[in-house]
């Protein structure tokens, strides 16, 4: 079984202010279930796990809305503002849902990397240990020291590093992303998805060079 373990939907309305921006003309505009159905088909693909774009629960309501409507959203990936007073409470009433599997704070958006390290958060990760979520990290590099703390604070938490932290592909720089990378690997819950890796080599996505750019990186991560 063939699952997209990380895909998107959005809608350009309520993207005011948020990525893409219009110079990115081929993805922007709205993507929905039906653009994605037909590719689905065409490549054997059985079912994706569609993941948040946006810091709001009314986007995490959407696309569990999608998800109730469409069999092949298998799980959704939202949003809770973990530090929020009210987050063990709003993790409650989304995880009513069972296509809700996990939860992404968007921490290469935050001015502070060391934001995961507040001790606000472990009212939410309580939360969201409680309810079975896992914990989708969106961090560059600068982000996985604080990052390595943070699960080793909370081991019981299934931790996801999306687009192997995006290393500094177009610079040809391993280090310290790769170390970095191999201390989060020898914890038994941390794992890590490549997606998003071809965006990081400078590169047009139709360029020859682009995939043996990115190719030693992923290689690597498949090497920890």
């Amino acid at each position: 079984m063939l699952i997209d373990a990380h895909q998107h939907f959005w809608r350009l309305s309520e993207r005011a202010g948020y990525w893409p921006p219009a110079e990115l003309a081929a993805i922007y505009r709205d993507f929905a279930p039906a653009d994605l159905e037909p590719l689905l088909r065409e490549n054997g693909v059985r079912g994706t796990v569609l993941v948040q774009t946006l810091p709001k629960v009314e986007d995490t309501e959407w696309m569990l809305d999608l998800a109730a409507r469409h069999d092949f959203i298998l799980g959704v990936v939202g949003w809770v503002d973990l530090a929020g007073a009210d987050a063990p409470l709003t993790i409650a009433r989304l995880a009513g849902d069972v296509k809700l599997k996990g939860l992404r704070p968007m921490l290469q958006d935050l001015p502070d990397p060391n934001w995961i390290e507040s001790p606000a958060l472990d009212a939410g990760v309580a939360a969201m240990l409680e309810h079975g979520l896992s914990f989708d990290a969106l961090v560059l590099p600068g982000h996985l020291g604080p990052l390595l703390k943070f699960a080793e604070r909370h081991p019981e938490l299934s931790i996801v590093i999306d687009h192997a932290a995006k290393p500094l592909i177009a610079q040809g720089a391993f280090e310290p992303w790769l170390s970095d990378l191999r201390r989060l690997a020898a914890l038994p819950q941390v794992c890590c998805k490549l997606s998003g890796m071809l965006t990081e080599t400078g590169l047009p996505p139709a360029s020859p060079a682009g995939p043996p750019g990115a190719a030693p990186y992923a290689a690597a991560v498949g090497g920890l």
